[in-house]
């Protein structure tokens, strides 16, 4: 991926969605409507189905009911998103550049080349290191890495702060603001303030 890298106009939007886990109903009568170069974040207590959500958007959960739609998107370009989990998903016997390289293995790599990923997130002097050798705030980056290798229009980021410190949270702001001048689009699950331009905000409430 380039500076120059620009995603065609793909929109999110739900309608009446309803989600949860077997028969808890978490969220429902959810109405969304993201477009192109903004992003939503999803606030509220733990229980209220922030991730629970951020899980059926990405078709890993099916909906209790109602729709999750991408206008604009062609399925013949390929997948239109990225699910970033409150896990890091990092192996601790491969080395930083071997996990980044896996990824974009799996995840297609159309993107910034691995070496210059690690370079952009701020983990070019660990890329030979086991990664079990990183902190929680430097795995937390590496998981980063892969919206760069593999660029897809819609993020879909569940605590994308956590454990960084105040240069990573600046470093997700400024991914942020690249991602949306490309015309990407994000939805965020988080507890923290993030920086980034174009956001609003979608409270949850708690579950019953």
């Amino acid at each position: 991926m380039t500076q120059r890298q620009v995603f065609p106009q793909v929109s999110l939007r739900t309608a009446a969605l309803a989600c949860g886990r077997g028969d808890m109903v978490l969220a429902d009568n959810i109405g969304l409507d993201v477009a192109p170069g903004t992003g939503l974040l999803l606030r509220g207590p733990n229980g209220a189905g922030k991730s629970t959500l951020l899980l059926t958007l990405a078709g890993l959960l099916p909906p209790l009911s109602g729709s999750v739609d991408f206008p604009g998107h062609d399925p013949e370009t390929g997948p239109v998103l990225h699910h970033c989990g409150h896990r890091n998903a990092v192996r601790p016997r491969l080395e930083v550049l071997e996990t980044l390289q896996f990824w974009a293995a799996i995840n297609g790599a159309d993107g910034l080349a691995a070496p210059a990923a690690l370079d952009r997130v701020g983990l070019a002097r660990a890329a030979r290191l086991d990664a079990a050798y990183l902190s929680a705030g430097q795995q937390r980056r590496l998981a980063l890495a892969r919206l760069l290798v593999s660029p897809r229009p819609v993020w879909l980021l569940d605590e994308p702060s956590a454990a960084l410190d105040v240069a990573g949270q600046a470093l997700l702001a400024d991914l942020l603001d690249a991602h949306f001048a490309a015309g990407g689009l994000a939805v965020i699950a988080t507890h923290d303030a993030i920086a980034a331009k174009g956001l609003t905000t979608l409270t949850l409430g708690a579950a019953s």
